[in-house]
């Protein structure tokens, strides 16, 4: 819409070249869930010539924005009310409340800006509305028509920077055409899981790999334990248990980097499904909606960080995770470090904690997390079946033969000289003595 003087030449002085705006609005709690569309309910606005920024969705805010405007958004989790100058806003001042939940609303929104005005009325003043859900590609395409570049996209959250990178161009086009096969939507995060967990299979292969290695060359890594028992060796046992390592060809960070690079992949999903508004209102098994929580129980009381009711899909996933960590803790033999049995017990901790964290989040993404943990336990399971473990002992024990593999890691070399250097610094502290 525009906002244009017309016959007001001797109504209005020259000076007159702005208009002030005040706009405002009381959002509507739309969602089941009052505490996590509160989260994604925030005050956004977009910064001429940079990003964006927004007020805090967790408590009451307010800022003065000295920076010129293109675009102020009130945002609900799935829909959006966006107003956008051409001129831009300037002196804004944005006012961010929240309402109290069982009152119907999330926030109070409010905003008092100025903008570009003409008071001979030649040039109008070019303002416009956005109304309208907060999908990924709708919200890019708005302003093409008018050779815009608003980036309005960028009120769909979908992780930091590579993270959104990879949902840019990938999570979101392959949702977008498992979408268009006309499956449900629990289908859709099926297959979405399955493709994601066949991306990161050769660094999974490579990190189990890894770990393989080490649970092999583990009764030598017991002898060199036997033979240093005392906390004064702790140093020349490191040193001998490295040499060891380099010895065979093998690298204890060597898993390290191959969960490195999956992690971003599997990041970029979990981002992506609570921001997904194709979720909202699709029932998939008992969920009758896999944007918000899965109530199997509802409580008269609440619990702390939890609520008042229990999710199944976050139940379910839970006890995958507390599965998967006693399958995983099976493998190592943590009785005898006290340090490791800290570590187990944290292991364990873990998930129990994510069961009130994740509570309250969308069954779709707890559902996701269940199916990601599963299909990554199958897969260890599988894996372990197919490794020959005499075999690779075998291969092991043909690169310590092998002058070649010999050759230390830079990680095991640096680590090594370092240990050395150490050493030889404590021999001097004694002669010193």
């Amino acid at each position: 819409f525009t906002i244009q003087a017309v016959g007001m030449g001797d109504k209005l002085a020259s000076a007159n070249n702005s208009v002030d705006i005040e706009w405002w609005q009381r959002a509507r709690q739309i969602e089941k869930g009052y505490t996590y569309e509160n989260r994604l309910s925030e005050l956004t606005y977009k910064i001429s010539g940079d990003g964006t920024d927004y007020l805090s969705a967790n408590k009451d805010d307010s800022k003065d924005v000295p920076e010129r405007l293109e675009w102020i958004a009130f945002k609900n989790q799935f829909f959006s009310s966006v107003f956008l100058a051409d001129a831009n806003f300037e002196k804004t001042k944005l006012v961010s409340k929240m309402d109290v939940q069982g009152s119907g609303y999330i926030k109070d929104y409010s905003a008092e800006m100025s903008t570009k005005f003409d008071p001979s009325g030649q040039e109008p003043t070019k303002l416009y509305f956005y109304f309208g859900p907060n999908h990924y590609k709708t919200l890019s395409a708005v302003g093409n028509e008018l050779d815009k570049e608003w980036e309005l996209n960028r009120l769909v959250y979908l992780g930091w920077p590579l993270i959104r990178w990879i949902n840019k161009w990938f999570t979101i086009n392959i949702f977008d055409w498992l979408s268009g096969w006309g499956l449900s939507m629990g289908i859709v995060l099926l297959l979405m899981t399955l493709i994601v967990k066949i991306v990161v299979f050769p660094a999974t292969w490579k990190t189990y790999i890894s770990s393989a290695k080490m649970r092999v060359l583990k009764p030598k890594i017991d002898e060199i334990n036997k033979k240093y028992p005392k906390q004064e060796d702790a140093m020349k046992k490191q040193q001998e248990v490295m040499g060891l390592y380099s010895q065979y060809g093998v690298s204890p960070m060597g898993g390290c980097l191959p969960m490195l690079i999956q992690f971003p992949i599997l990041m970029a999903l979990f981002m992506f499904v609570p921001s997904a508004i194709e979720l909202r209102q699709q029932s998939f098994l008992w969920a009758d909606d896999l944007s918000t929580y899965d109530a199997i129980i509802n409580f008269p009381f609440h619990i702390p960080f939890m609520g008042s009711h229990l999710s199944l899909f976050c139940l379910l996933m839970t006890v995958t995770n507390i599965l998967n960590t006693k399958y995983m803790m099976q493998q190592q033999d943590t009785g005898a470090n006290p340090q490791m049995a800290a570590m187990k017990w944290m292991s364990y901790l873990m998930p129990v904690m994510f069961l009130f964290i994740l509570n309250d989040y969308p069954s779709g993404l707890n559902y996701y997390y269940f199916l990601s943990t599963l299909i990554s336990v199958a897969t260890t399971l599988v894996m372990r079946k197919m490794t020959d473990e005499e075999a690779l002992l075998a291969q092991l024990e043909a690169n310590k033969k092998d002058p070649k593999k010999m050759k230390k890691t830079g990680f095991a070399a640096r680590l090594e000289a370092m240990q050395k250097q150490q050493e030889q610094m404590m021999k001097e502290r004694q002669n010193r003595k």
